[in-house]
């Protein structure tokens, strides 16, 4: 299991501290950091900029999101990238959520399914340099009834293959990244409830004729060290519950539906009623202990081992961490904790 750094958002004014952890994870050995696009701070951007600036350690898009760029698009930036950081670029990919979609691209939230199958489809041909031509529901290239025609990437990437991922909470969307992705980026995972997504994800690779080799399992992980786990969980709750109560909306949060099928269909429900209420405090008080250190990395440095030893067990293969509401300090501090805990558990590659 190798570890990796996932630093969110950008542009809130941890840029300058976000740059120095992604320079420490590089110093340390990381195998990759992450950064994530919503409506504020594009991915792309950020990942240049941190790719400029350290020297072994790759540059992930967690997540491009499908509906903010064409598949074309996706395949200039993501090509792009690989030449500018000398190959060090992978590419996550993910259909975002139906209010970002439609609010703030404009772009309908239906089939995301085939619509993912169709644009990665393009992606991985474009990235193939031969002449861009599809025909599919959602895509179609060139136009049939313009002037349009059949075009070649220009820029080169110094791989032949950019390792490609989805992130995916339902079960169908696993079978599907298991079948034509590279890799899972997961979110909420836990050794203890992770076997049916797991299971899903095997489905799409046997689907596909494959097997779980070399497939990238790369769940993003909070950490938070310290003597007393359960002090530890509480940075982490204004995360979960704004995953659980109010990403998306009541009819249609793909993460407290997860909440639910992890055996929390009581606690997932207090936690969106209270959150879309208005209630912040009611509803990060009401996320379980045990939900929290399922499926984070809580406490002394031994204590994080152990967990790590049951996350490669489980089939992680990436561990991506995230040093939640700290300070550049406890950020640093918190990643050489991971770097020695990963060394202790004896399950780092």
């Amino acid at each position: 299991m190798k570890l990796g750094l996932n630093l969110g958002y950008w542009g809130a004014g941890n840029d300058a501290a976000n740059l120095e952890l992604a320079k420490e994870a590089d110093r340390l050995g990381f195998s990759v950091v992450w950064a994530a696009e919503a409506y504020g701070s594009d991915a792309p951007t950020v990942l240049a900029w941190v790719a400029a600036q350290t020297e072994r350690i790759d540059v992930g898009s967690a997540i491009f999101q499908i509906p903010a760029r064409t598949p074309a698009m996706a395949a200039m930036t993501g090509a792009t990238l690989d030449t500018l950081s000398g190959g060090r670029f992978r590419m996550g990919l993910g259909v975002s959520g139906p209010q970002v979609s439609e609010g703030w691209h404009g772009v309908r939230f239906d089939k995301p399914l085939a619509r993912t199958r169709e644009y990665v489809e393009i992606v991985k041909k474009a990235l193939s340099r031969e002449k861009l031509r599809y025909e599919g529901e959602h895509y179609t290239l060139p136009l049939p009834d313009g002037p349009g025609k059949a075009l070649q990437l220009t820029v080169h990437p110094v791989r032949d293959q950019i390792p490609i991922y989805l992130a995916a909470v339902g079960p169908k969307n696993l079978e599907l990244t298991g079948e034509i992705a590279d890799g899972w980026l997961a979110i909420f995972f836990s050794p203890e409830y992770s076997a049916e997504s797991l299971a899903s994800v095997r489905a799409g690779r046997e689907k596909a004729g494959l097997t779980m080799d070399g497939f990238d399992v790369v769940p993003t992980v909070p950490l938070i060290v310290g003597d007393d786990w359960k002090t530890c969980a509480d940075p982490v709750r204004a995360y979960t519950a704004l995953y659980v109560g109010g990403m998306g909306s009541r009819k249609q949060n793909f993460y407290n539906n997860l909440m639910v099928r992890m055996g929390f269909p009581a606690q997932a429900e207090e936690i969106q009623e209270k959150y879309l209420a208005r209630d912040y405090a009611g509803a990060m008080a009401a996320i379980p202990l045990e939900f929290l250190d399922a499926t984070s990395l809580l406490g002394p440095k031994e204590r994080i081992a152990d967990r790590m030893k049951a996350l490669a067990a489980a089939g992680v293969t990436t561990l991506s961490v995230s040093p939640m509401l700290q300070d550049l300090e406890q950020g640093i501090a918190g990643l050489r904790t991971a770097a020695e805990a990963l060394d202790l558990a004896g399950v780092g590659s």
